[in-house]
Parts: C-alpha cells; structure tokens; sequence
C-alpha cells in the first residue's frame, strides 16, 4: 500500500493532480497547504518567501498526517528540497514522490489567474530558486504538466500499479513478496 506526496512549485497542479489520484485509489487528499502556520500564511500572503525555519513545523505536521493514514494516502505538499522530501520519509519510510514539473512562465501564468489563493504570483521565481529536482531520488515519478490532468492522474495510477507487490496467492511458496 503505497503513501504518495504530489510535490512541485505552486501553480504545477499538484492539487489537481493530487485530487485525481486519491479519488482513483478511493482516499481522502492530505491538502498540504492547509496546515500551513497562520504566520506562514501571512507571510505568503504578503508576497514574502518562506524560509526552512518556516516549514520545518508545516513538514512535520503534513508527515504525521501521511503517516497517521490506515493504506494508501496521497497528500500534496511543495517539498522544493531534497532535505524537505527527506524530513517526510523519516515520518514515512518508503514514502513515494510524484513530481509535477511545469515552466517557470506555464507557472507564473497559472497562479496568476487563481483568485483568492494565499500563493501570489510574485513568489513564482522564489519557489524556481529553492527548487532542488527530485528526479534520480529513489521512489520518484516525474510527471510532465503539459499533458492532460486525465494523463497525469493515469500515469501516476499506472506507476503505483506497477510498483504494487503481487497478492500472497500469486507469491511462489517460500519467497517474501517484497523482496521479489
């Protein structure tokens, strides 16, 4: 039963994507930004980058949260850095990364058009800077946001698919499904 993080900088579509996929495992999505501090918000808010010291509390909580889910979850959070991916595996060991990867100007343009969201277009370039690609990390699926959301939600369900152990009953006597 895989737990699964949606990461990328805002505007790639994490929620979409995240939303798709947990509706196509049958779970509830762990919306990241909602557990965002009341001075982070603020801070987003006001146009001002986060920094680490920022998250550190936001990472943790999101964490638990995955960590807390009976099976699989899916969550979205941002996860720009390699050492933010690696505070979430320490709460989830074999937490898998769907990585949402989108221009920096198909990024400025999508958050530009969102109203109302605590994420301003001024802090597009600031998430491209802290942005450390996951790609080559273990457990990691690059997911292009140019394809259809239909697409994306398919590959990642087809990826998940093909990382699922066999059932016990299709297991050969003597051999542990998960070290096939």
């Amino acid at each position: 039963m895989h737990k699964l993080v949606v990461m990328g900088v805002s505007g790639c579509g994490k929620s979409t994507l995240g939303a798709g996929v947990a509706l196509a495992l049958g779970r509830r999505l762990i919306e990241g930004d909602d557990f965002h501090l009341p001075e982070s918000q603020a801070k987003m808010r006001q146009g001002i980058p986060l920094q680490d010291s920022d998250r550190e509390l936001w990472l943790d909580r999101v964490g638990q949260l995955i960590a807390e889910q009976q099976g699989p979850a899916v969550a979205t959070c941002s996860a720009l850095k390699r050492r933010y991916r690696e505070r979430l595996r320490a709460h989830v060991p074999g937490l898998l990364f769907v990585f949402a990867d989108i221009t920096e100007s198909d990024a400025a343009r999508r958050v530009s058009a969102r109203a109302d969201h605590l994420f301003p277009a001024s802090l597009v370039a600031s998430q491209f800077e802290a942005l450390e690609s996951p790609v080559g990390e273990p457990g990691v699926l690059r997911v292009d946001t140019a394809l259809a959301p239909q697409a994306q939600v398919d590959a990642v369900v087809s990826w998940l698919a093909a990382r699922a152990p066999a059932p016990a009953s299709e297991v050969p006597e003597g051999m542990n499904p998960e070290k096939r």
